[in-house]
């Protein structure tokens, strides 16, 4: 199986879309991953400013990583060729963040 890539320099706040972006390789794929700002409210159970949004995704990075990883291998991408990642993909750890 080819190695899956998140690059750091990568990860960025989309002000269009509200949502945190970052990157995701898989051999010659390369696409964008979109985490809303909603689903960090939801998981923060406050609202979600940008940088609320950022630390709680650096917070639990890999367990995002994860999740990425893990559609991807259901193919679970978008009609655009990138990944959405909803409350639903997110292991217990990361929908218990209100609770920290």
């Amino acid at each position: 199986m080819l190695p899956f890539e998140f690059p750091e320099e990568e990860v960025l706040w989309n002000p269009d879309n509200g949502c945190i972006e970052f990157a995701v390789i898989v051999g010659e794929y390369k696409g964008t991953v979109r985490v809303p700002a909603v689903l960090f409210k939801r998981l923060l159970g406050q609202p979600a400013s940008p940088e609320k949004c950022f630390e709680a995704f650096h917070l639990h990075r890999m367990q995002f990583e994860q999740a990425v990883q893990a559609k991807i291998l259901r193919r679970e991408i978008s009609e655009d060729g990138n990944i959405d990642l909803l409350g639903k993909d997110l292991p217990p750890s990361v929908k218990g963040l209100s609770r920290q």
